[in-house]
């Protein structure tokens, strides 16, 4: 599923599910926050009106009646809320003297057992002072509030007359609107000293761990009270936790960037959330682009924010097109090509400048011997033993009661989990190397700009040689390195089209990427799937001519694919082995093509007797194809060069190869229709003699016909049948030109001018990559269609006369 956004980001959809089955982690917190701040604010609209109340009606309408004490109680009130209101914006000294929040934060249990002693102790050691309510709500303006106005309204008189006792009604107002608003402000301070039951189950749900884990559930907790306690109460606020880590990873603080980064990356990870943070980040340009920027931080205390802009950048690059990012693919690059690494084989004496400055220095050496000395090991484990404490015994009986298993599981459950440990893709080159190959896998056009990127193919084509490179890093980075380079160099080799000739022309400007390729397949030492991708690389390089004159030269190159295709390991039967054994195939089959060079180097290797080799893989419906194209290339280029074995053996799978034209299709009846044509040129009489003695001359010539009629419009896929086809007729013709009576009772003829009356350039190729031609055929199928007419032509009398004399 592909979602355009702003002609700039394609998002794919892997594993969607539907989000109304499972609630996101940050649901609950957000309920709570939601109450805490409704209560909040409705405080504060009370203290509003009781501002508007004592200077409109009160102190503006009254001024005369109202006794001392109640003006200066009013005043005091107006002052102290014109203070919160001023103080509004500024946060700090609105939580200090007003705010609600933050009282008994970070407390979690010890802070719920605060709150009781508190409710319960407190008040009887003060009741006779204070009322009851007063002492609960402890925050200073709220104490304040409820204090004053509890006073005044337990001490009020009643009125003498009408004026008096409006007078007496509107202070009463007055006061239990402030009351209110003491009373709400000090229910949010209690409500919220429970918080840490949301924001502990956040971090459970939410996939943190570690004191890192508190951080980030407490600053997404104030971010979003800060985003309730804005805007219009009763507006939906769109607060959760992917759009808070995109807020601090636009932020200007370098620790809210790193808590955002690090957060999306969980984020990421997560099946339930993986969906939703690409959705949202892909249609967010300004992130993506901040993203990338981080990539190239290298100051120091950037390390962290770097590595977790790669993670997330790695996890995006399948969904992204960075065209219309401004030099978004160096940026990726320079987490490849900052590596520090020696070249220890690459230098040439004369391109070294000095020695000076290689080796350590005498006061590097010295340093090292006093690491190394007895008396500073001896002072390790002494620190060892002294500060690492040793675990005590348990308690079996104890571990037993019911008692200590619930306190476990309550422990368990409200505990804070641990951080993940680092691993091996946290190497920043790693990383830049996966954004790569998933860029590359997403669009053509990602590829184009890889490429466009200055010393990045040659640096991963160095990356391939690992055993002679990278001597800093540890075996596990150069193995991934390795493997990563080797699927990005795949990908690019198989572009289709004319960027992909441009692709395989630019890796094959490499002087090393043969040589190191051929090093791979032939080095015990490199899995499966390093051999597997350097036999890939290397068929999709051989579909350019040039390639396989290069390849022709490094004769271990074609030797260690045959010993792979032709492995008579009883392994290679395993998945992974039968995937290796059939690309190694199909690179043969394409150095094979159009190149009687490479034909006559694998009919040559020692050790192989290949066309017998090839005629019993053939049996093997795996390799059927492939074998059947391989010894199509040895039949057409290497005929001279056949034994009679090898035409035995051509000779005993004809009855295969003709039982597979009558009954397949597609691409494989244009390998197997090849492949006899050119058994009918090697060993005629025996052909003809096969057709004779299974009686299915007739039928196979008709099949022959029927698909030239069905493939008047050439498929990309078997772009060379008709071409093939006609071929085959003309070489039964030459042989005997009996057979131009069995094609004319076809209405081969017919066939021939719908075929030359509807040429394409499409069938003047071997393949097709994209819209582009490769192996280009010398004679045009124009040539040989007037080469078949004129084998028919030649013989319609003695046609013309048979079919009277039959009549």
């Amino acid at each position: 599923m592909e979602n355009t956004i702003n002609g700039e980001h394609i998002v794919q959809i892997r594993g969607v599910q539907a989000e109304g089955k499972m609630a996101a982690p940050e649901k609950r917190l957000n309920r709570f926050v939601h109450l805490v701040a409704m209560t909040e604010r409705l405080g504060n609209a009370l203290g509003a009106m009781a501002f508007t109340w004592a200077t409109v009606v009160l102190l503006g309408g009254y001024p005369d009646n109202l006794d001392s004490t109640d003006f200066w109680l009013a005043t005091a009130i107006v002052f102290l809320e014109a203070i919160r209101m001023f103080t509004n914006d500024n946060r700090l000294d609105y939580q200090l003297f007003f705010g609600t929040r933050g009282d008994f934060r970070l407390l979690g249990w010890n802070g719920l057992l605060v709150v009781m002693v508190y409710l319960s102790v407190v008040p009887v050691l003060l009741s006779k002072y204070v009322s009851h309510a007063a002492i609960v709500g402890m925050i200073p303006a709220a104490v304040v509030r409820v204090v004053l106005a509890l006073t005044q309204l337990l001490n009020g008189n009643d009125g003498e007359n009408d004026n008096e006792q409006n007078l007496k009604t509107s202070l009463d107002i007055f006061y239990g609107m402030v009351l209110g608003q003491g009373i709400l402000y000090i229910v949010a301070c209690l409500v919220e000293a429970f918080s840490f039951i949301p924001r502990r189950y956040l971090i459970h749900r939410g996939g943190f761990g570690g004191q890192m884990g508190v951080e980030y559930a407490n600053s997404y907790y104030a971010y979003a009270f800060e985003k309730c306690m804005g805007g219009a109460v009763l507006a939906p606020k769109k607060i959760s936790l992917i759009t808070f880590a995109m807020d601090s990873l636009n932020s200007d603080s370098s620790r809210k960037k790193l808590y955002g980064a690090q957060m999306l990356h969980k984020f990421l990870k997560k099946e339930q959330l993986r969906t939703k943070t690409i959705t949202k980040l892909t249609n967010d340009t300004r992130t993506v682009v901040s993203l990338f920027d981080m990539l190239d931080w290298k100051s120091d205390g950037d390390e962290q924010i770097r590595l977790f802009a790669a993670k997330i950048t790695a996890e995006l690059a399948g969904s992204l097109r960075v065209v219309q990012i401004p030099g978004a693919t160096q940026l990726v690059a320079s987490l490849v090509l900052d590596t520090d690494h020696q070249q220890t084989t690459r230098d040439h004496f004369l391109f070294i400048d000095s020695q000076v400055g290689r080796e350590d220095s005498p006061i590097q050496q010295v340093g090292m011997g006093q690491q190394n000395s007895p008396v500073l090991k001896y002072l390790k484990q002494v620190a060892r033993y002294c500060l690492i404490p040793v675990d005590e015994p348990s308690n079996r009986r104890q571990q037993n009661s019911s008692m200590l298993r619930w306190w476990k599981r309550i422990t368990k459950r409200w505990s804070i989990p641990e951080e993940e440990p680092s691993r091996d893709q946290d190497f920043l080159p790693v990383q830049g190397l996966l954004i790569l190959e998933r860029l590359a896998n997403f669009d053509p056009g990602n590829c184009m700009e890889i490429s466009r990127t200055i010393g990045l193919i040659s640096k991963m084509i160095d990356f391939t040689s690992y055993r002679n490179h990278m001597t800093s890093t540890n075996e596990a980075h150069q193995i991934m390195l390795a493997s990563l380079s080797l699927r990005v160099l795949r990908r690019l080799a198989s572009t289709e089209g004319k960027l992909g000739v441009t692709l395989r022309q630019q890796i094959l400007e490499h002087p090393f990427v043969l040589s190191n390729l051929s090093e791979i397949l032939n080095d015990s030492g490199s899995n499966h799937e390093q051999k597997q991708l350097a036999a890939e690389i290397l068929k999709n390089l051989a579909m350019d001519r040039n390639t396989s004159k290069d390849i022709e030269h490094i004769r271990v190159i074609i030797s260690s694919l045959m010993c792979r295709f032709l492995s008579r390991d009883p392994s290679s039967s395993t998945n992974c082995n039968h995937l290796l054994r059939k690309t190694a195939g199909q690179a043969l089959a394409m150095l094979a093509m159009e190149s009687k060079d490479n034909c006559l180097v694998m009919l040559m290797e020692p050790g192989y007797a290949f066309i017998r080799e090839l005629t019993a893989t053939i049996h093997n419906d795996r390799y059927k194809c492939i074998t059947a194209s391989l010894l199509w290339s040895m039949c057409e280029h290497a005929q001279c060069k056949l034994s009679n074995s090898d035409l035995k053996g051509l000779s005993d799978i004809l009855r295969l190869v003709l039982e597979g034209i009558m009954h397949t299709k597609g691409a494989e009846l244009e390998v197997l229709i090849g492949l006899s044509s050119q058994i009918c040129k090697c060993i005629p009489e025996d052909f003809a003699r096969e057709l004779e003695k299974g009686q299915i001359k007739e039928r196979f010539v008709k099949r022959l016909v029927d698909e030239l009629n069905a493939h008047m419009r050439p498929s990309p896929y078997c772009p060379s049948i008709r071409r093939v086809i006609v071929q085959h007729a003309i070489y039964l013709m030459e042989f005997n030109p009996r057979y131009a009576n069995d094609f004319h009772k076809c209405w081969m003829v017919e066939a021939l001018s719908k075929v030359e009356s509807t040429p394409s350039r499409v069938e003047n190729y071997r393949l097709l990559s994209g819209d582009m031609g490769l192996m280009e055929h010398s004679t045009a199928v124009s040539t040989l269609v007037a080469r078949a007419k004129k084998l028919m032509g030649r013989d319609s009398r003695e046609w013309a006369r048979s079919i009277s004399s039959a009549t």
